[in-house]
């Protein structure tokens, strides 16, 4: 088959790209320009909308079996525990992942890696993109690949080639934001100490913080801290020059050292997301502070989000100008997260005076209190899970019914297991309640799905025999209460306006 679409960049986010884009039968390349997939542990926190996503790819077990469930926060202040918070309660009823997984980012692609080769699909190594130019109907691009320099014609291209991207730079984009003063380390090691299991422990000082929680099921910990102001100045390090401060910081007793590293952190957001037929997503789009593992999570809602729109426009399922959404919805998303995540890294991060005071004695006591009261809890898994991501402002968000309006995702309600038919990855309605007549007349060909009423649905958002049409992403288009003539019009008018049509109704010729 002739590619539709050239995916530059086989990360996270270019490998779910392409992930989505097979599940949809759309043809396309995937090309890398490194000798291979990552051999180290990187990125590490798998959040529950994430998997909430794997699971609507089929490979969610997979994934929560190759990781390690932390399922407890745990904060620390000069090694002394101040505070725990179960994960497990603070999500209970939002996801059915209610934790953090951790899966180093090597085992997490190769997972990515292998469920592509069952598909027949194998990423391009040391190939590279030189170059390309728009044309009217497509993008002419020029690789440099083993077998030396290669053109092809696609449809359109995805750069997700990382911060350093290629792609972006022939765009011209910038790239605005700035990087931390201080310097980092990141560290896999055998260690010993008091820590709970499967838990993410923060250990606050008076100089910065320490992070620990077990990277692979072997036993190896990931430490990450700040490296020590007396030895920021140094051009080189070693493990040697921060290992006595994170030992005793964390309280861990650490042998045998994996791999180490250090850097600089940065936060930048790219000034637009697209040019044309070009898309950016995930590192080559935004970078972010390691506060709350969001960078990577963040770069894989991007592709989920890009996959089901250029799918539907290379098939003929809704118009061209459905792409608008996606720098709408993943730009204003990104350009949140960089605020909030620079906010709360810098507070914890600052080597300011009054950084000590804030580390070592408001953060415990504000810890102690808020992690005793429900609703606070609640409000930080969602955050940090992703489940709270909206679209509400989106053009392509109409209408509400009940507490549940057009850009919420899909509120998970286990007894009705509602989110089952997300696995079909195309539009679809439900209703809670009873599905009439005249709404299976107005859907068409789209499935409807109608679901028992409950008062654990009411307790969810949900209004009784609303109309609720979903997006393949799991998140609501078009709500409108009831099922009167004026309900099921308005849902043809959508319908209309953004040319959906279901999975019997491609019309190739209408790609444009």
């Amino acid at each position: 088959m002739t590619p539709q679409i050239l995916i530059v960049g086989a990360g996270p986010s270019g490998l779910v790209l392409a992930l989505n884009l097979a599940r949809q039968g759309v043809a396309f390349r995937i090309v890398d320009k490194g000798e291979g997939p990552g051999a180290t542990s990187r990125a590490l926190a798998v959040h529950a909308r994430t998997l909430e996503f794997y699971r609507q790819l089929g490979i969610a077990d997979r994934i929560v079996e190759a990781g390690i469930l932390l399922d407890h926060f745990d904060l620390r202040v000069k090694g002394r525990k101040v505070a725990m918070a179960p994960l497990g309660a603070m999500g209970q009823g939002i996801s059915p992942y209610p934790f953090i997984l951790g899966l180093p980012q090597d085992v997490h692609e190769q997972i990515l890696i292998e469920t592509l080769a069952s598909l027949g699909i194998t990423v391009e190594r040391r190939t590279a993109l030189t170059g390309f130019t728009q044309l009217a109907t497509g993008v002419r691009a020029t690789l440099h690949g083993p077998a030396g320099e290669e053109t092809l014609e696609v449809e359109y291209v995805a750069g997700c080639d990382g911060a350093s991207s290629a792609v972006r730079h022939q765009l011209g984009i910038g790239f605005p934001g700035g990087t931390y003063d201080q310097v980092f380390f990141v560290a896999d090691v055998d260690a010993e100490g008091d820590l709970p299991d499967n838990a993410l422990t923060v250990s606050l000082n008076s100089e910065g913080f320490c992070l620990v929680l077990p990277v692979r099921q072997t036993g190896a910990q990931r430490v990450i801290g700040m490296v020590p102001q007396a030895r920021e100045k140094q051009e080189s390090f070693t493990f040697e020059d921060v290992a006595l401060e994170a030992a005793r910081d964390t309280g861990l007793t650490i042998g045998k050292l994996h791999w180490f590293s250090t850097y600089h952190v940065h936060h930048r957001v790219a000034e637009s997301f697209r040019v044309g037929r070009v898309f950016l997503a995930g590192d080559a789009g935004h970078i972010h502070s390691p506060a709350g593992g969001q960078g990577m999570n963040t770069g894989i809602g991007d592709a989920m989000n890009l996959a089901w729109k250029l799918s539907a426009v290379v098939k003929g399922q809704a118009k061209s100008e459905i792409l608008d959404t996606y720098v709408q919805e993943r730009m204003a998303f990104a350009q949140v997260l960089i605020a909030t995540t620079d906010r709360a890294f810098r507070f914890v991060a600052t080597r300011a005076w009054w950084g000590s005071l804030w580390r070592t004695l408001v953060v415990p006591y504000l810890a102690a209190v808020l992690t005793r009261l429900k609703p606070v809890l609640r409000f930080a898994f969602r955050t940090v899970s992703q489940t709270a991501i909206e679209y509400r402002d989106s053009k392509l968000s109409s209408g509400g019914a009940g507490q549940v309006k057009a850009g919420d995702r899909l509120p998970w309600v286990e007894s009705a297991a509602n989110d089952a038919p997300l696995t079909a990855r195309d539009w679809q309605i439900h209703v809670y309640g009873e599905a009439g007549e005249p709404l299976g007349a107005a859907a068409g060909d789209l499935p409807i799905h109608a679901f028992a009423w409950s008062d654990a649905l009411g307790a969810a958002g949900f209004a009784r025999d609303a109309i609720y049409l979903v997006r393949p992403d799991g998140y609501i288009g078009f709500a409108t209460l009831g099922q009167s003539e004026s309900a099921c019009r308005a849902l043809q008018d959508y319908l209309k306006r953004w040319g959906i049509r279901g999975v019997s109704q491609e019309d190739p010729s209408s790609r444009t």
